[in-house]
């Protein structure tokens, strides 16, 4: 049986950026999501990943001032079972989070 692919929870801009980077993904929103308190959906837009369409690029401040405002929390999966680099990230809340873990 293979290992179970371990998750941890990211609130830290530095830690999520190194994350992502590693990855070569970058912060992203989807279109048509934007409110009028300026925040918008936040997304990581993976390169080879369908996200072209439904994405906008934006800037880490951006992405990190609407991160803070709505109190979000990163789970990320660093490795897959079979040891490989994973992509797995899921937004939710910190409530949602602590929660989890």
């Amino acid at each position: 049986m293979a290992s179970k692919a371990s998750s941890r929870v990211l609130t830290d801009h530095e830690q999520i950026r190194k994350w992502a980077e590693a990855r070569h993904a970058k912060p992203a929103c989807v279109k048509g999501t934007e409110a009028d308190d300026g925040s918008f959906l936040l997304r990581l837009d993976f390169p080879g990943y369908s996200g072209e369409d439904s994405l906008e690029s934006t800037s880490w401040e951006q992405w990190f001032g609407v991160f803070d405002k709505r109190q979000l929390a990163l789970i990320v999966e660093d490795k897959m079972a079979d040891g490989r680099p994973s992509n797995f990230n899921k937004l939710v809340s910190r409530e949602t989070a602590r929660a989890h873990h």
